[in-house]
């Protein structure tokens, strides 16, 4: 699957996106977020407990609870704002 970064998280993990095989026990977006976490220092940092940031699965919004069986594409990015 690819998986996307944009702004800061970019900048922070060093690539805008990159193909990814997570092993089997990874079924949310949750779990992905663990497993990415041990990919790099900086994706540990940009992916960190606590840090604020959101997720999408196939360009829609989803919750860190949404399963990953059949996705292409998850992306992160950090909060925004509208106005």
């Amino acid at each position: 699957m690819k998986v996307r970064y944009f702004a800061w998280m970019k900048r922070t993990v060093g690539l805008p996106e990159e193909e990814v095989a997570p092993p089997e026990d990874v079924r949310t977006v949750g779990d992905l977020v663990i497993w990415l976490r041990t990919r790099s220092a900086g994706h540990a940092e940009a992916l960190a407990a606590g840090a604020a940031f959101g997720a999408a699965v196939d360009q829609r919004t989803a919750s860190f609870d949404a399963p990953l069986a059949g996705v292409r594409e998850v992306a992160f990015f950090p909060p925004f704002t509208g106005g």
